[in-house]
């Protein structure tokens, strides 16, 4: 077998194994992370975008969605969901009052805090119950996986 198809089928198999792994990394912890949460978890989405406007306060839906890869009439039914729970303020533009600026409120920094330890002290949990071998191999990765998420991101 030439060698360049064994490639192939090796990158073949890591993507089929990453497609079916990711997802259900990331629906443990939230399980995790929902029975230790004092209030009901934000769903994915939702965090998404609370750390997305922690990060760059003063965003706008349109840049959220944007960044998010998301379109922007969900990002707006998020804002709409995230206001109404007191954990969004939309602020009106002073040059155009079509466009609203996102902060987040004390409350949502507190929670999006507490749901941020938890999920780090779960993982780290987790982490902590593999080999050291396991480890090192994970911490190698870490920045193949940010490069893969550049790699699947749209070009501008």
């Amino acid at each position: 077998m030439p060698e360049e198809n064994a490639s192939v089928q090796d990158i073949d198999h890591m993507a089929a194994r990453l497609v079916a792994c990711l997802p259900r990394l990331a629906r443990a912890l939230d399980r995790q992370v929902a029975q230790d949460y004092a209030h009901p978890k934000p769903p994915e989405a939702q965090l998404a975008l609370l750390r997305h406007v922690e990060e760059n306060d003063g965003t706008t839906v349109r840049a959220a969605a944007e960044a998010l890869l998301m379109k922007p009439n969900n990002v707006s039914a998020l804002v709409t969901q995230l206001t109404e729970q007191s954990l969004l303020e939309r602020r009106q533009d002073a040059a155009d009052k079509r466009v609203a600026h996102l902060h987040l409120t004390p409350l949502a920094r507190r929670r999006l805090a507490e749901v941020e330890r938890l999920m780090s002290a779960h993982l780290g949990s987790a982490l902590r119950a593999l080999t050291e071998g396991q480890q090192d191999a994970l911490g190698s990765a870490l920045s193949s996986l940010v490069a893969l998420d550049r790699h699947l991101r749209p070009r501008d």
